[in-house]
Formats: structure tokens, sequence, C-alpha cells
């Protein structure tokens, strides 16, 4: 009985593994015959709508604000300083023909003096070579002589030379009246003061520097554009410009202050008309009329010389767009989508344009049409998808979110 329960017990072994093995498929089975075959897989995804609307480009830019006229102030004349104006100083504002410096007229107005006493001379001198000329010819017509008289007889050369030294005087007398108008350092604009070099009791010379100004009437930015940005702009040409044909496009200037964003509206004036032969750039000249809001003609806030600012350049209509974020756009121009079925589709497109952050597409697209904007590693057409906020299918894989 013995040997009989060891024999059999490896087999009684052997055979229940065998029964419980197929007991495992037959319940597995079951478990499967018992799923619902309408239920499939599906990728978690996050989509938005893509909507068509016509707008206007705008094409961005940067550079620093500078003042339309600067001038360095240095003197004319020789003498101490003898006056400083209040105004005259680093961020002082002036008016146009305010007298800013006075160097010592003193020397000046003695001279003009001298210079008008030897004209007066010189014209007295030259009333008597007239009298005397005409007398020459009165005595020769009175002697019964015929014939013209000589030039030396009629004291023609004398009477040049008189009219000679009164053109002469006349000159030193403007020079001297110039001498003394350059003792008052003025400016021939509305503006600021951005460096003093003297001041007052200070001996200068011709030639020193006094200090620098510039006019406050209009600011502007020299903004640097590519071949790419003009494609995208509609500046007028130069014969346009004469003609006064077309406009230049209007400019929406920025500047971080802080923790908040000023913004100054410009315009285009003019294109330096080269091309930079380093960077392959041309200039444009944007300006801003009364930066610094002093002359009442602009009633927004101060914009300082030498502000660093971003631009944006109206550009270019266009019609019938769809504008969606850069990383949506995939290297080969397509774009993953959505369709009725919730089912994946790659939809080649035509792009307008390219921006860092968006793309602009001119055709490919509807409006309507759901666009995922999950980035998908390996996507396959018609894989079924969970769009996020919808509960159409029973989600069992999720891919990782894309860029928000």
């Amino acid at each position: 009985m013995g040997k009989f329960f060891k024999f059999m017990l490896p087999m009684l072994l052997i055979i229940g593994s065998v029964l419980l093995v197929i007991g495992l498929v037959v319940y597995q089975k079951s478990q499967s015959a018992e799923r619902k075959p309408d239920v499939a897989q599906a990728v978690l995804v996050d989509t938005i709508e893509a909507e068509i609307v016509s707008l206007n480009f705008t094409v961005k830019s940067q550079g620093t604000v500078r003042p339309r006229t600067e001038t360095t102030l240095v003197s004319e004349v020789t003498g101490k300083v003898v006056s400083v104006s209040p105004d005259f100083v680093a961020g002082g504002f002036f008016h146009q023909g305010e007298v800013l410096l006075q160097i010592d007229p003193s020397d000046y107005k003695t001279g003009l003096k001298r210079a008008e006493a030897a004209l007066a001379s010189r014209k007295a001198k030259l009333a008597d070579e007239i009298a005397r000329s005409e007398q020459a010819l009165k005595d020769w017509v009175n002697m019964g002589k015929s014939g013209q008289p000589s030039d030396l007889g009629l004291r023609k050369p004398q009477l040049a030379d008189a009219q000679a030294n009164v053109s002469a005087a006349e000159a030193d007398v403007q020079k001297a009246r110039r001498d003394l108008e350059r003792t008052r350092i003025t400016v021939p604009y509305d503006g600021l003061v951005r460096q003093k070099a003297v001041d007052i009791g200070q001996y200068v010379t011709p030639g020193t520097r006094l200090g620098v100004t510039f006019a406050v009437d209009t600011a502007e930015v020299r903004l640097p554009l590519t071949d790419n940005d003009l494609y995208y702009l509609d500046l007028p040409s130069e014969t346009e410009v004469k003609n006064k044909d077309k406009p230049f496009p209007a400019v929406v200037l920025s500047a971080e202050n802080g923790n908040e964003t000023s913004q100054w509206q410009a315009r285009i004036i003019r294109t330096e008309g080269v091309v930079d032969e380093m960077s392959r750039v041309i200039y444009a000249v944007a300006q801003v009329v009364d930066p610094y809001g002093v002359l009442g003609q602009s009633d927004q806030q101060e914009l300082k010389i030498g502000t660093f600012v971003n631009a944006e350049i109206q550009g270019l209509p266009a019609e019938n767009v769809v504008v969606l974020p850069r990383y949506v756009l995939r290297a080969d121009n397509t774009i993953l989508t959505a369709n009725a079925d919730n089912e994946l589709e790659i939809l080649p497109v035509t792009v307008l344009r390219a921006e860092p952050k968006k793309v602009y597409l001119s055709s490919g697209i509807k409006g309507g049409t759901k666009v995922v904007i999950t980035t998908l590693d390996a996507p396959v057409p018609g894989t079924k998808l969970a769009i996020r906020g919808t509960e159409d299918l029973t989600p069992t894989e999720s891919a990782p979110g894309g860029e928000q």
C-alpha cells in the first residue's frame, strides 16, 4: 500500500497542475468574452479649435531712443564766462534762443565801436574823392578842352581805392558784430542739456567745448529690419514718399519699467536706404513727437532719450488665416488633428508665416478643426483619441502633455 501511494502521488500532482492551468485559461477566456467590444484603447490629448481670422501682421524690432538733433556747443571767441543760465545744467530744459552762457563782451563792444568809427572815416574819404572827381570833370569842361578826360585826370583810381576802403570797413563792422553776438551762446531749438562742460569765471578760447544739448520736439529710433521682415511690411518707395502717395506704417514702442510695461505711439518716417554691409539689415527710423511732453504736443508719458525699446511695426493685412502655437507645427509642415470620430489625422498645411511663438496657416486646415496640442512621440493616423474634458472613450493610455 505504501509503495502504491508513493507511486500515485506524483501522478496526482501532475494531473492536478494540468487541471489548474486549464481552469485558469478557461477563466481568462470567459473574462475576455465578457468585455464590451466597443471600448477601444484611447490616447488622452488636449486640443484647441482652429479659428479663421483676418489680421495685420506685425514685425518686431528693437532700438534705442535717440534725439533728432544733438549739438556740441563750442566757443567761437575768446573771453571769460561771466554768466550762466539756471537752465544750463545736465537735464535742464531751455527754450529756443535762450542765452545759456554769456562770455565777457567788453572787448568785442570796443572792437565794434572802432570798426564803426573806421567805417565812418572811410565813408568821409569816399565822399571827398567823389567830390574831387566831379570837380575835375567840371574843370575840364570849363577849360573848353575837347575829348574825354583821362581816368587819372578824373581821379578814378583814388575814387576806386576809397570805395574799396569803405567795403573793407563795412566787412570789419559785420565781423565785429558777429563776434559780439558769439559771446551769447544760444541754440535754435527747444531742448535739454545733456552735458555741461564749463561754468562761470572760466576762460575759454575758440574751440573750447562748452556742453552738449539736444532737441526735444521729436525723438527717433533706428529699427533694424531683415529681408524677411520687409516681406511683411508695406513701406513706401522714395517716389511715393515724395509724392505723399502712401503713408508710413504705425509703430508701437514698449519698454519694461520695473514690473510695468510702458507703451508709446510712433510712426516710421523714413528708411536709411542702404543695407548694412556687416549685418545685412536695413534701418527704418521711427519718430516720437514731443517725447518729454514739455511742448504740449503729446499726452503720452515721458520717453527719455537713451531708453531701449521694443517695437511692433504694423505690417501687411492677411485674410482667412489660422493662427496656432508654433510648437504644434511639425518639421514636415504638418499638424496633428482629431477628426469627427476622435481619431488622429495628420494634415499637411501651408505656412504663411512662422514666428518663435506663433504660426500663421493659409490653407490645409478648416475652421473648427480640433488641433492636438499634446506631444505624441510616434503618431499613427487612425489612433483613437480621448480629448480631455470629454467622456466619449475610456482612456487606457495617456501621452505626455504638450507645451501650453
